[in-house]
Order: structure tokens, then sequence, then C-alpha cells
């Protein structure tokens, strides 16, 4: 009965399935790896175009509808060439990366003028406000005669605290010096506190007051930096995250190697079930060439066997002429050199008498050179 050795797929199965289990490992970790680094996206803070809780979509949206026209910039020039329109607030709301030259553009821009936060430079942009300290973020009262403050009534707001020549509100996190508004957070502004309180009422009495807002935002993170000499690297351009998933790979790969790769131990000795005579192999062998007429194979097994235990004997090299050995032959044993070359190199026997004969001869040989 025939029995088929082609793999089946439960033997594919049961040999692959841990690798395929490892290998699901690997893409699961990845896969979570990724959702937990989305999930840690704090978002772009108190930025127009950002939905996340803590950007300001929200509110730019509610401008908007009553009639403010609402533009995003992230560079002082665009800001300082919408000022040319005139009947314009600036918003700078975002921690702002900008230098001193850029500052001063922005102080010198004319109309009504809004700051969150610990802003660089703000001696040049509000020369009228000092930092004094620092207040708990929570709701609070106003406690001012600031029109815009009073109508809105508590709100989310704490964080830095200022000194100024004007009105001071809700513990000093909103002070108002003129043209200058500056805030100690913008926590109220996002869309995550909007709908608290009155802070809704109070974005809108502080950035409403205009046609339009000019709303200042940090330059996106890398911009203009490609990989080169005069640029960041592709190592400083790569996500955190994919270092890791590389390690975790090349680590799933070693385990599965050490685990899956052959382990070779000690030679083990064993007792052969049969043992076979060699005179039993060579007339095996002798067998298969008369079974298939090799009479010139056999003749040249015949003539190396001889030639390799004759000519340590005679004192030969390694890969002596046919001449050599013949010569050094005839010296030894006294045979016919004719006789000894046709033997030796001669052309294959006819039948089988003359692989016989061939056999004969040069056993006599090698008992002659043993003898001399």
């Amino acid at each position: 009965m025939s029995v088929s050795t082609a793999p089946t797929a439960k033997g594919l199965w049961r040999r692959g399935r841990a690798a395929v289990a490892v290998a699901l490992l690997v893409v699961a970790t990845a896969v979570f790896g990724a959702l937990l680094a989305g999930g840690g996206e704090q978002g772009r803070y108190l930025d127009p175009d950002d939905a996340s809780l803590r950007g300001s979509k929200a509110l730019a949206q509610l401008l908007r509808d009553r009639g403010v026209r609402v533009d995003r910039v992230d560079s002082a020039a665009t800001a300082e060439s919408l000022a040319r329109e005139g009947e314009r607030l600036l918003l700078v709301g975002a921690p702002w990366n900008g230098d001193y030259s850029e500052a001063e553009r922005l102080a010198n821009i004319s109309g009504d003028l809004v700051i969150v936060g610990d802003q660089p430079y703000l001696d040049v942009l509000a020369p009228s406000v000092e930092h004094d300290g620092q207040a708990r973020l929570r709701s609070r009262e106003p406690g001012c005669r600031l029109p815009a403050a009073r109508a809105a009534g508590s709100a989310y707001l704490g964080g830095l605290t200022f000194e100024a020549e004007g009105e001071s509100c809700y513990a000093g996190s909103l002070v108002a010096a003129g043209t200058v508004t500056v805030l100690g957070s913008g926590e109220f502004m996002t869309n995550l506190r909007l709908a608290e309180d009155g802070n809704a009422a109070l974005a809108l009495n502080l950035l409403g007051s205009r046609k339009a807002v000019t709303w200042l935002v940090p330059p996106p993170v890398g911009a203009g930096e490609l990989p080169g000499p005069g640029g960041k690297s592709i190592q400083e351009l790569m996500p955190d995250n994919v270092p890791w998933a590389v390690l975790m790979a090349v680590v799933a790969v070693a385990v599965v190697a050490l685990w899956q790769g052959r382990r070779l131990g000690p030679v083990v000795a064993e007792r052969l079930p049969v043992v076979v005579r060699a005179a039993e192999t060579v007339e095996g062998r002798g067998r298969l060439y008369r079974a298939r007429r090799a009479r010139t194979q056999a003749a040249e097994a015949l003539r190396g066997g001889a030639l390799d235990r004759l000519t340590p004997r005679l004192g030969l090299g390694a890969q002596p002429r046919a001449d050599e050995v013949v010569a050094a032959l005839a010296v030894r044993t006294g045979l016919e050199a004719g006789h000894l070359g046709t033997a030796l190199y001669g052309a294959p026997p006819a039948d089988d008498a003359g692989l016989v004969a061939l056999a004969g001869y040069l056993d006599e040989i090698e008992r002659q050179v043993r003898e001399h």
C-alpha cells in the first residue's frame, strides 16, 4: 500500500502555528502602541482650526457666526500685512516662538491686542504689564469694572497673574491696559471649557469687539526642516515609536529562531541492525558491473586501485607520469615494459574473459612488487 508523503494542511498548521502566533502578537503590540500614541495626542493649543479638546475651533465658529472674520496666521509678517485692512484685533494665543524683531513688529501693529499666557518678550508686546505671580485655575468672579468681564460673570481663569495700569480682573489673571489685554491662561477659550460658566461670553466679548481677528499661532513643528546638511537628519524626523517597533520585530525574530532552530547534541553511537562483510560489498558491486556490462568502468577501478597501492612502494611522487611508473615497475619486477603499459594504461577489455585476465595480471604485478 502506498502512502502519500505530501504535506497536508493539518501538518502545515501544526508546524507553523507557533510562528503565526508570534507574528500576530507582534502586530497586536504594534497596533496597541499606535493606539496609545494616538490617544496621547493633545492637539494644538488654542488653534482656531483644531477640533480637539485643547483647540479653539468652537470659539472661532462662534465669532464667525457673529459676523467676525477670523484669519489664522503663523508669522508676524502675515499679521502685519493683514493689519493694513484696519479694524482688526490681534490675538497671540498659544506660546509663540518668534524672535525679538518679530515681537517688535507685532507690538507696532495698530489695533487691539490680546495676549494669552506666558509669551516671550512680554515686555515688548505689553510694556505696561508685569508678571507678578500665579493663581490656581478655577471658576472666578471678575471683581472689576471691565464691561467685558462684568457682562460675562464667572469664568475659568487663573494661571499667571499680572499688574498693570488699568483694570485687573479675576484675581489678576486678566488685565486690560489701554488697547492691550493680557490673560493668565487661555483654558476658558478651549473646546473643553468654552461651554462652562461665562467662558464663551467672556471670550466673545474680548475678541468680538472688532470686525476681524488675526489669530496668531506657532508655525508647524519641523516646518521647512528637511533632511540634509542644513536641516534635521532622518533619525530626528522619524517618529519616536518607530525604533521601538523595529526593536520588537528583531526580538520576536530572534526568539522564533532560538525556539525553532536545530540544537545539535553529541554524536550518539548506534549499533547497526545488520553487519555487512566487506567481501559482500565488493561482490555486489561486481555483479552490478556485470549486469550493466560496464567493463570500462570496472577496468578503470581495477587499474586505479592498483596504481594507488603500487605508487608508494615504488617511491614515486603523488602523481607520477605513466612512463615513470612503467619504467619503475619493469626494473622492480623484470616484466616486459610493453605488457605493463598495456595492463595499466591500455584500452579496456573487449569481453569478460579479458577483464578477468587483466585483474589476474594486476594481482601478479602487485605480488612481485611486494616480494622484490
